[in-house]
């Protein structure tokens, strides 16, 4: 349909997978699933109803007549209601018991817990891919040397291995984050209008073990283990907050790492995949833009936006329940999965394809060593009977000197230049031997090493294969 407004997180971004769990089916099934969850314990535990009622319910899961759900909501204005009116319909046995005792609240917040569940389920797994690609690529390069940045100015060396580990340790934290969102999620259960379970209470004739048995048996169903305490007419909106709290630090993160390789792939150094028949520019045919990984900040930018929605409904819920986060969820909730699926495919992408451009690598090394390898040298100076404040000046000066020269488009000369203070004592041949860049990474190969075996663990349950890109 291209005559009405679109999300692009549907027909360009987000996973089939992804698209299929936030879908109207999966939805309006869950709901009737819950019903039938729901009619199935109170039959359990001693009301009349009939193994031919449950057994018709089950037959029409998925039969949804969304015409009569639009016709009966037209009339009655409550979207539920339509919902029980039309599986009525379908079920006409059980027409009298769809729904008995319940809220709206049993359906559409449960429904939303076991899809939240399940939609965090999977971008768990989609983000250990990235830790994977992040990990293999890391020990490919833990011996690399490449120039670190402070201030994004030149600094000392690390490793390009070095360097995807601080990525990696980024998605490690919000793996913790998801892990403990999702170890948080409990079932609502059916608690009534206000959470006092009162209507359960008559129908049980005020048997309270019998109503905590019938949540017990419904949550078990959907596969949890655990209820909310207490509750108003809805689940605590912090739930809601908390999820997207960890989606957001997801998107923190790929944020982080994305920028960084747009920052390299300037200089050359790292670029993400170019595929062979890809098009950088409209204009200028040579161009190569990192435009994945600018999607990757697009995209993220939106999430932790988004984000701030969970955080003010979680703050203004009143009493019991009010009705101003019904609309706002059903926009931030399903959009801020689908971002966050979106934004992992293209984060397994650009990870499992970087290009890392050695040669690049290696001559602005060459060209910053001479500076990264001052402490050495005025180290080795020292020991030869120099004043390390006076050599310190030496340096200084002929630093800003060689550095000046650069800007204006000339070789590094700064070697010569200390080779020709009396006071310095070093040789430029002397000097040049200690310009070994394995000499300056410090103990970033190990500490490669170290983090990724500390992380592999972790991994076992990572899909095998990357996101494919579309678009």
């Amino acid at each position: 349909m291209t005559d009405k407004y679109e999300s692009p997180l549907s027909s360009r971004y987000a996973s089939d997978f992804m698209l299929r769990l936030f879908s109207a089916d999966r939805k309006f099934e869950t709901w009737r699933k819950l019903w039938v969850a729901l009619a199935e314990a109170e039959k359990a535990l001693g009301l009349p109803i009939t193994d031919g009622q449950i057994s018709e319910m089950r037959e029409h899961l998925t039969d949804i007549d969304y015409a009569a759900v639009r016709e009966r909501e037209k009339l009655v204005r409550h979207d539920v209601m339509a919902h029980v009116y039309a599986y009525g319909l379908k079920a006409p046995s059980a027409a009298g018991i769809i729904h008995l005792g319940a809220t709206s609240c049993f359906v559409t917040d449960n429904a939303d817990l076991i899809i939240y569940k399940e939609g965090l389920s999977y971008l768990r797994g989609e983000l250990l891919k990235v830790i994977s690609n992040l990990c293999a690529f890391a020990e490919k390069y833990k011996a690399l040397p490449t120039l670190g940045y402070t201030h994004y100015q030149p600094a000392q060396l690390v490793t390009v291995g070095k360097r995807a580990c601080l990525w990696a340790q980024d998605f490690a934290s919000d793996l913790r984050e998801l892990d403990f969102a999702l170890s948080e999620i409990r079932f609502l259960g059916s608690r009534g209008t206000t959470g006092t379970e009162a209507s359960f209470l008559d129908l049980f004739e005020g048997d309270e073990g019998k109503i905590d048995e019938m949540n017990r048996l419904i949550a078990e169903s959907f596969g949890f283990g655990e209820l909310f305490d207490v509750s108003g007419q809805t689940y605590p909106r912090k739930t809601d907050a908390r999820i997207l709290n960890a989606l957001s630090s997801v998107a923190q993160s790929c944020y982080r790492m994305a920028n960084d390789i747009r920052l390299l792939q300037h200089d050359r150094q790292i670029e993400e995949p170019f595929e062979k028949n890809q098009i950088g520019s409209s204009a200028m045919a040579y161009k190569r833009n990192p435009m994945r990984s600018e999607r990757i900040c697009s995209l993220a930018r939106y999430l932790i936006a988004d984000a701030q929605n969970a955080h003010q409904t979680a703050a203004v819920q009143w009493l019991e329940r009010t009705l101003d986060d019904s609309a706002n969820r059903r926009i931030s909730m399903p959009e801020a999965f689908l971002c966050a699926d979106a934004i992992l495919r293209l984060a397994q992408n650009v990870t499992d394809g970087l290009c890392v451009n050695e040669k690049i690598i290696e001559r602005a090394v060459r060209e910053y060593l001479p500076f990264i390898a001052t402490e050495n040298l005025l180290m080795e100076a020292v020991k030869r009977g120099g004043d390390r404040q006076a050599l310190h000046e030496v340096i200084r000066k002929c630093s800003m000197e060689a550095t000046a020269k650069m800007k204006q488009g000339e070789n590094c000369d700064l070697l010569e230049r200390l080779s020709n203070e009396p006071s310095f004592g070093l040789k430029k041949d002397e000097m040049e031997a200690l310009l070994d860049p394995a000499l300056y990474i410090g103990r970033c190969p190990s500490q490669v090493e170290k983090f990724v075996a500390k992380i592999k663990p972790l991994l076992k349950d990572a899909p095998k294969e990357s996101a494919e890109i579309d678009l």
